[in-house]
């Protein structure tokens, strides 16, 4: 049996992990074996940013209508739990957006619920 030669396969391989390394410095952008390891890294913090960024973003959407609920006189949970007995679908990113651009219209949702 002829041994193979992998010199196309292996280069199309490793010119996939070294185009991911665009902008990096140094040995991490040119030798195969640091920006594997550095690509690798870099790929796994992307996945878990994403994650932490809908985490972040949802704490400060409950920061602002706890902010607006405070200055019309209730806290956040009595708000929260008297928009759910009233069937009223507007979700935490828009409350937010009307307490933040809107004030007197987050006033009269929340006169509405009374």
């Amino acid at each position: 049996m002829s041994r193979v030669r992998r010199g196309f396969k292996a280069r199309r391989r490793r010119n996939k992990v070294l185009k991911l390394a665009k902008g990096f410095h140094f040995d991490r952008r040119r030798k195969y074996k640091h920006t594997a390891e550095t690509v690798k890294r870099a790929l796994h913090n992307m996945y878990k940013g994403r994650r932490l960024l809908k985490r972040d973003m949802r704490r400060l959407w409950i920061v602002r209508i706890n902010a607006a609920s405070k200055a019309v006189g209730t806290s956040y949970s009595k708000f929260m739990s008297s928009l759910k007995k009233n069937d009223v679908t507007l979700n935490r990113k828009m409350l937010a957006e009307i307490a933040a651009r809107d004030f007197e219209g987050f006033k009269a949702i929340h006169s509405a619920l009374k």
